[in-house]
């Protein structure tokens, strides 16, 4: 009532001033935009300099911290915006008649910009708590590494599809389920176009649930070529750094589709294997006599390792020199420091062949990492086999036109 008598008072003194009645018409209707603008700044600027910040205020006085991601003040600006144009679509009634474009093409215009207004706003309010609420998974421990930002990509590509269905539904004045029925129609084409999204949509959600893959993973794909640490998965590839430094990516349905190795439980583990064969020459085979085992208890290198063997083994038992060479590289490797001794490890013979009689050496180092590893590799099968010469036996090497 009190804005009825406001623009009746504007429009008598307009008239009085000596203007026509249609500039006065108009001059009202101008007022009217201006006081709806101005309304709509005024709670604008109350909820940005207010609301938001009270909340800021609040949130940071609680003990838990997500709440301080999902109310930051990028979320709350955008979620301040739908208040602009949703007050103009509220107002637009009062506008029309001001302006006098009832039943106009203008009238159908400007509800067509205000609809996408608020659609658009509204899809960058969606945005920003989806992007926050990924970053709160993010700060999880139990999820570091894990595939979360296919999952942020996927729910990013369903807005998109959401907001361009809207969109084209406002501009058409059609109903949004009209569009889905049609676009039903043209499913293979979209899905044709859209291929890779899909599979790495659904490969995402696999890697995902069943915990196949994460960054900071080691992995091999031999069909590929692919080896080194996975850096980044996304919704349609998965980035690799190879271990020279060249960045590889693969898509993820090929991670469901092929085999691949994740080195990652090995590393968590304690313990990396070592499987290494040594060819003994047949012919260095002999019976281990007394003065054998006597030469080997009074060697430096082996005193020590025999002072463990039982006499009782030694003696009226038929030993080979490799049965005592196996014994003692079985304790040279139980009593090694860096070896893991709480996982298996032994010395075996393997089925001879005519490169000689395979001696395999089976255990696991106590360091995971790379190049420990492979020095405690070259260290130890170096040591066994300086050690065959001692007890009588010779490494098979196959002759070469020099010999």
């Amino acid at each position: 009532m009190a804005n009825h008598q406001l623009r009746e008072w504007f429009f008598s003194l307009i008239t009085d001033m000596g203007f026509s009645a249609k500039t006065a018409e108009i001059l009202d209707g101008w007022l009217v935009i201006l006081s709806i603008v101005l309304l709509i700044l005024a709670i604008n600027f109350a909820m940005r300099l207010g609301v938001i910040r009270f909340i800021h205020w609040f949130v940071s006085h609680t003990k838990v911290t997500w709440d301080n991601v999902i109310f930051d003040a990028k979320v709350m600006r955008r979620l301040c915006n739908i208040i602009m144009p949703v007050v103009f679509k509220l107002s637009l009634p009062t506008v029309i008649v001001a302006m006098d474009l009832k039943d106009t093409g203008l009238e159908s215009a400007l509800y067509t910009v205000v609809d996408l207004w608020v659609v658009y706003t509204g899809l960058l309010f969606v945005h920003s708590v989806l992007k926050a609420v990924y970053e709160i998974f993010e700060r999880r421990p139990g999820l570091h590494g894990k595939p979360i930002k296919g999952l942020l990509q996927t729910c990013q590509v369903i807005l998109i599809i959401v907001g361009l269905i809207l969109t084209i539904s406002i501009i058409l004045d059609e109903s949004p389920t009209l569009l889905l029925t049609g676009l039903g129609a043209s499913a293979a084409v979209i899905s044709f176009i859209f291929k890779d999204s899909l599979m790495g949509l659904v490969a995402g959600v696999q890697l995902a649930t069943n915990n196949m893959l994460k960054v900071g993973d080691w992995i091999e794909v031999p069909s590929r070529g692919i080896d080194g640490v996975v850096v980044e998965v996304t919704l349609t590839t998965v980035k690799v750094r190879a271990w020279n430094n060249t960045l590889q990516t693969i898509p993820p349905y090929v991670l469901i589709s092929e085999p691949f190795d994740n080195w990652q439980a090995m590393r968590d583990s304690g313990g990396r294997r070592i499987k290494r064969s040594i060819n003994i020459d047949i012919t260095s085979l002999a019976f281990a006599d007394d003065a054998l085992i006597e030469s080997l208890r009074t060697n430096d290198i082996t005193r020590d390792l025999m002072a463990n063997i039982a006499t009782q083994t030694l003696e009226g038992n038929g030993l080979t020199n490799v049965d005592l060479y196996i014994r003692c590289v079985n304790r040279y490797i139980d009593e090694h420091p860096r070896v893991n001794h709480t996982m298996l490890a032994m010395v075996r013979q393997l089925q001879p062949t005519q490169w000689g009689l395979p001696v395999e050496l089976y255990f696991f180092t106590a360091d995971v990492n790379w190049v420990p590893h492979e020095h405690l590799q070259t260290e130890i099968i170096s040591h066994v086999i300086a050690l065959a010469p001692i007890f009588g036996l010779r490494i098979y090497q196959a002759p070469t036109k020099f010999n």
